[in-house]
């Protein structure tokens, strides 16, 4: 009996937990992520690419001794600014001079000579006038005096080297420019077969800038610049910037003026030149920076940077779709236009994308989109 009773209370404290918990309100379901979704627009935007680019002065000359000698004076500093026709470089002349002295001996002694010749043909011409004298001598002398004249063209010839020779002795400046380092110093013996230079002379008023361009983005540049020849859509380009090697944009402008005839057979890019103005020497011969070209579009969709993600060197953006699940959509860029990128695939006007707080997201998720206050100022608009 007294069993009976307890397997009946024991099914009653069973009966009245299943009904208690019953009775308990059902789990409510988890809050959706709520993240800012900005949608894409199509509009003009201007992409730029950089080239790595080599400058060079408009002129450069490498100043070499044409005569040997003893460097006797060295006028100049290195990296010193010079004008044309400034002295720069003083070799010994007087081996030099002496050979003009030479010279200029022998054609008197050739004048005189002439002058001599010229005697003996007046001396003899009325002698074979008046039959005195046969005329084969006559004729002796008249060949004579000819040689003598080409003896004194000879001597002139002679002094007119030797003068060059000593004028060779002082080197200067055949532009205006910075000179270079100084190779040589006083005492040094110089020649023509030197393998360095004395020194190398910049002239940089204005720079010649070098970058390459290769077979794909020169397409590109005939395909999408104005005018009817390449000579025609290099006139109407617009001006390109430099970057200098520390990242900063140098504050004028230039603008392309060459092509080159051919493609390098080695490395199948053709070689652009910008030429820049630099009135204030900042520029300097044999630097380097970058040439940042833009390219204006009509009709381009951009994506912020900032609401990219990089994997394996692919790009991705996190695409909503319908019932706001999100997917992982690669895109391909075309360049950059500010803070953005400018896309080549994978994306069009009228995608909504996640701008931030992706990182906690995955496949498939669905989100609460959280319209944007702000676009962000660098997006293109219509």
């Amino acid at each position: 009996m007294k069993i009976h009773l307890n397997l009946l209370l024991l099914l009653a404290g069973l009966y009245g937990c299943s009904g208690a918990a019953s009775s308990l309100p059902a789990a409510a379901p988890a809050a959706l992520q709520a993240l800012p979704v900005l949608e894409l627009r199509a509009g003009s935007a201007t992409t730029y690419q950089d080239y790595p680019a080599a400058i060079e002065g408009v002129v450069n000359v490498e100043i070499r001794p044409q005569v040997s000698g003893t460097l006797d004076r060295v006028f100049v500093e290195e990296g010193a600014f010079v004008h044309t026709g400034d002295p720069l470089f003083k070799i010994n002349d007087a081996p030099y001079r002496e050979r003009l002295n030479n010279a200029r001996a022998a054609l008197h002694a050739a004048q005189a000579a002439f002058t001599n010749a010229g005697l003996e043909v007046t001396k003899l011409t009325p002698l074979v006038q008046n039959k005195v004298i046969a005329p084969f001598q006559l004729q002796t002398a008249q060949a004579a005096r000819q040689g003598a004249a080409a003896t004194i063209e000879q001597a002139r010839a002679e002094v007119a080297s030797a003068q060059i020779n000593v004028g060779y002795t002082l080197l200067r400046a055949p532009v205006s420019g910075y000179l270079g380092r100084l190779m040589r110093k006083q005492g040094s013996l110089v020649t023509p077969g030197d393998a360095e230079s004395l020194t190398q002379l910049s002239d940089v008023h204005e720079v010649h800038v070098y970058f390459a361009l290769g077979e794909t983005d020169f397409i590109r540049f005939k395909a999408e610049n104005a005018g009817t020849t390449l000579a025609d859509k290099i006139k109407r380009l617009p001006p390109v910037e430099l970057i200098l090697p520390n990242d900063s944009t140098y504050a004028l402008k230039g603008r392309i003026d060459l092509l080159d005839g051919q493609f390098d057979k080695n490395t199948g890019a053709i070689t652009v030149r910008a030429s820049f103005r630099n009135p204030d020497g900042l520029l300097r011969a044999g630097s380097t920076g970058k040439v940042r070209l833009g390219l204006a579009i009509a009709s381009a969709v951009t994506v912020p940077q900032a609401a990219t993600l990089e994997m394996q060197d692919k790009l991705f953006v996190f695409l909503v779709g319908d019932s706001n699940k999100v997917s992982k959509q690669p895109i391909v860029v075309a360049g950059g236009s500010g803070a953005n990128y400018l896309v080549q695939e994978g994306l069009k006007a009228g995608n909504r994308i996640v701008y931030s707080g992706f990182d906690r997201l995955h496949e498939g998720e669905a989100i609460q989109p959280e319209k944007m206050k702000d676009a962000p100022t660098q997006l293109v608009k219509n």
